[in-house]
């Protein structure tokens, strides 16, 4: 079971190779075995073929072998022998060997074991053709080493050198190990227990090494200090072996004080003696000191001797000494001194105290035991309720101010009152108050005198403080001048010590014209349209004094007065700009100016001509449409004479190159979102530029010429027969006549027709005469010009003819065709010549004169 066991943890042994033998062998072994009578024997071995793997044929171990060189063997004591086909060989029946490898056991080991160990191995080796199988053979050595009783272990401290509270690792190592036979590793130290030890154990049975080893990790004291640390080996409890080590602690040393009395409390004037001794010190300590409440004293011996103790004496004693480790310390003794109050001391808390806060008041009087009775005076004058070392004042005020003093007691006695102590009460700034020193009212822009009054203070006022509202000014004068404005605030003031007290406010009641005015419309709400009722305010915040008066004006002019201004049915003419004032005893305020809108439908609508209304035909002109609306138009349409639409919807209208058939009239229509409106026709007049004129004057020059022959003839007649054409043109004419009429109204050119000839021009107007001939269509009556738009009417019948014949002169008149009397000079004639026929008479015009000729 031991041997199958441990043949699996010798596989992991192989790494560490010991000896190469031949055929590329290698084997693995510890050189040296320790072990002690009655104990076991564990020697861990491998071998390893590095070409193939193959079991041993032949195993022997000799003990203290030697080689025979006659028969070329080695000779011995066999200890243990197995062959390829036979049982195995053991010496007394105490050695074993592992069958997976060479480990090898001896339990019990004897002292005769001891000595060299021979390893003798052999294998086969390959047959060739013809030849015998040769083998291969190896002896490995290893020696036994076997003690009559158990060995100690080795035992080693880390660091060499040990020092108090440091950590030390304590190693105890045993060089044995068998499986088949168990011991343990006991640490102990004399007469002390470890402090907090920590202790680890190994065991390696190893083709390296075989040991036994256990480590103990502790922090020694200055008490271990020339003690014996112990490393046990047991078996079963019993103690085989042990290594021990005396250890060498450094510390400091350590001190105590010896007192004479032994509680360390006197009288006053009592003798005491103290005595500083060394217990411990590694190294040696070097020279002793003394210290009192953590002072050094002048004393170097160990022992210190105080005579005749007083109170000052009283205090922490310790001695120190020191060495190569460290300093060393005694502990403390306190020392008391006993000994009736000494003349007492008056403490007060805060000094000096605020009026109104808590003051205490203590008692300091030196005693022991402290006192336990206490005595307080004020201003000499016993205070029968306060006998505690502490007197408690919860509010100080006035009163409380003056000399306080206190008498303390112990078991001793009494104490004597000492010099006392005076409270100071301190207080803020009393009654303080501000003064106007200015004659009222106050106005706007005023300097006013202010004066930070109080009635008393402790300590003394050392600044001031002036608020307007809420905001605070640090002004250190007491007199303040101050510029006052309409909205000067309260005005309140503070005198300050080391606090500060502050007055009541003081309104100075400025007096100011009227603040924030501005003009409202309070009807409509919304925006303004014409024939709207409309209701302007004249607002303001505030005024003082609150009597005003109200006045408007409309483009800087003065409108009327009052707060309100009341537009019953506003118009357009009504926008502008408007403002309001308001005026107090004290002055006058001006609103902004406000922009009084009026929105109404599109009005006075017109269409202008650029360049003119007369305009030659080829050339550009430009119609606008001029309007007044508010919002503006939005929506434009044009209307030609025939009401046609024009399709066009901008404000102005371009007609380019310009023809005779432009001439007319022409109106506009527009809109905005309040409503629609439209402009009274304007009439274009196209006229024939120069070239047109030449080539129709060519061809009627010849009927210009008879025309005007005809109306000299025409007048010659008229002159003779005036009298009698008047009544006759009353009674009996039947058919269309002749008549001349007058007209101031400049004519517009003719119409061009199929039946029409024309001579007027009127670039050359100014100059020139000219006569129209016209002839009449035979279907149905032509529209003529203006001159002659009253001659319309049905024929009676196809077959009469009509001739008209107009002569113009410009220095006389619109037309000519006759010429005038003096009286007449203003007038247009007309003379028509008419072939009688049946039809109904013209209708008899009152202003005309009338020549009838008859065939």
């Amino acid at each position: 079971m031991h041997l199958l066991g441990f043949g699996l943890l010798l596989l992991l042994w192989q790494e560490y190779p010991v000896f190469c033998g031949s055929s590329g062998w290698t084997f693995k072994h510890p050189q040296t075995i320790y072990a002690w009578e009655g104990a076991c024997v564990w020697i861990p071995c491998t071998y390893k073929n590095q070409e193939e793997q193959m079991l041993l044929d032949n195993f022997t171990l000799y003990h203290n072998p030697e080689y025979d060189k006659d028969i070329k063997e080695f000779k011995g004591t066999v200890l243990y022998k197995k062959t390829d086909n036979s049982e195995s060989f053991s010496y007394q029946n105490r050695v074993k060997k592992a069958e997976e490898n060479c480990t090898l056991s001896i339990n019990p080991v004897n002292i005769e074991d001891s000595g060299k160990l021979g390893m003798r191995v052999t294998w086969g080796g390959k047959k060739e053709k013809g030849d015998q199988e040769k083998a291969d053979k190896w002896m490995e050595d290893l020696y036994l080493n076997v003690s009559k009783t158990p060995f100690p272990p080795e035992l080693q401290l880390l660091p060499s050198e040990i020092k108090e509270s440091e950590l030390v690792t304590a190693t105890c190592l045993l060089h044995f190990s068998c499986f088949e036979y168990d011991i343990q590793l006991h640490w102990s130290l004399e007469e002390l227990d470890l402090a907090s030890p920590t202790i680890e154990n190994f065991t390696s049975l190893s083709t390296d090494n075989i040991f036994t080893k256990s480590m103990l990790k502790f922090k020694p004291l200055w008490t271990h200090h020339g003690k014996t640390l112990s490393c046990r080996v047991l078996h079963s409890s019993k103690v085989l072996s042990e290594k021990t080590v005396q250890l060498d602690v450094k510390h400091r040393p350590k001190l105590k004080i010896e007192v004479n009395p032994r509680e360390a409390i006197v009288m006053k004037g009592d003798f005491v003696n103290m005595t500083c001794q060394v217990t411990s010190s590694n190294p040696e300590h070097r020279s002793i000191s003394w210290l009192k409440n953590g002072i050094p004293m002048k004393e170097k011996q160990p022992t210190l001797t105080l005579p005749k103790v007083t109170k000052e004496k009283q205090g922490i004693y310790f001695c120190q000494a020191s060495n190569a480790v460290g300093l060393g310390k005694s502990a403390e003794v306190n020392l008391q001194v006993l000994y009736a109050p000494e003349p007492s001391t008056v403490q007060i808390h805060p000094s000096p105290a605020k009026e109104g806060k808590s003051v205490e008041l203590i008692c300091v009087s030196l005693a022991n035991p402290p006192a336990k009775n206490y005595t307080w005076h004020h201003n000499g004058d016993k205070i029968l309720e306060e006998t505690e070392e502490k007197f408690q004042i919860s509010s100080v005020s006035l009163e409380h101010a003056g000399r306080y003093s206190c008498l303390a007691e112990n078991i001793y006695g009494h104490g004597q009152s000492g010099q006392g102590a005076e409270l100071d009460v301190q207080y803020p700034p009393k009654k303080v108050t501000v003064v106007i020193q200015n004659s009222t009212p106050i106005r706007e822009g005023d300097n006013v005198k202010l004066f930070c009054e109080y009635h008393s203070s402790n300590p003394n006022v050392t600044r001031f403080y002036w608020s307007l509202g809420s905001s605070w000014n640090q002004i250190f004068t007491q007199v303040w001048f101050y510029k006052v404005s309409w909205d000067t605030p309260p005005i309140t003031c503070k005198a300050c010590n080391e606090w500060c007290s502050e007055s009541s406010s003081v309104n100075l009641d400025v007096q100011y014209a009227p603040r924030d005015v501005k003009v409202l419309q309070t009807t409509p709400s919304s925006e303004i349209r014409a024939g709207n009722r409309v209701v302007l305010q004249c607002d303001f915040s505030q005024s003082r004094p609150k009597e005003v008066q109200f006045f408007w004006k409309k483009n800087g002019s003065l409108l009327q007065e009052g707060r309100e201004l009341v537009f019953n049915s506003i118009s357009p003419e009504d926008a502008g700009n408007y403002s309001c004032s308001i005026n107090n005893s004290i002055g006058e305020t001006m609103s902004e100016i406000r922009r009084l809108q009026v929105l109404y439908a599109p009005r006075r609508l017109r269409v202008s001509f650029t360049p003119g209304d007369r305009v030659m035909e080829g050339r550009k002109a430009a119609l606008t449409c001029e309007s007044d609306a508010n919002p503006p138009v939005v929506h434009y349409t044009w209307f030609d004479w025939n009401n046609q639409d024009l399709q066009y919807n901008g404000r102005t209208l371009r007609l380019e190159p310009l023809q005779i058939e432009h001439s007319g009239s022409y109106r506009c229509q527009v809109s905005n979102r309040l409503g629609t409106g439209e402009s009274p026709p304007s009439t274009l007049t196209v006229y024939y530029s120069p070239e047109s004129l030449g080539r129709r004057a060519a061809i009627g020059i010849g009927s210009c010429l008879g025309i005007v022959i005809l109306a000299i003839w025409g007048m010659k007649f008229q002159q003779q027969k005036r009298a009698r054409s008047r009544q006759g043109a009353q009674e009996n004419s039947s058919s269309q006549s002749f008549f001349v009429q007058n007209k101031k109204v400049r004519r517009a050119p003719l119409s061009e027709g199929p039946h029409s000839l024309g001579c007027y021009n009127p670039v050359i107007e100014d100059s020139i005469s000219y006569a129209a001939l016209r002839f009449p269509e035979m279907d149905a009556p032509r529209t003529g010009d203006a001159g002659t738009s009253e001659m319309q009417g049905p024929l009676a019948n196809n077959n009469d003819t009509v001739t008209y014949s107009v002569v113009q002169k410009r220095h006389v008149g619109d037309y000519e065709n006759v010429v005038p009397d003096l009286s007449e000079d203003e007038g247009i004639h007309y003379s028509e010549l008419v072939q009688f026929g049946v039809g109904e008479r013209s209708r008899v015009h009152e202003d005309v004169d009338y020549v009838t000729l008859k065939q």
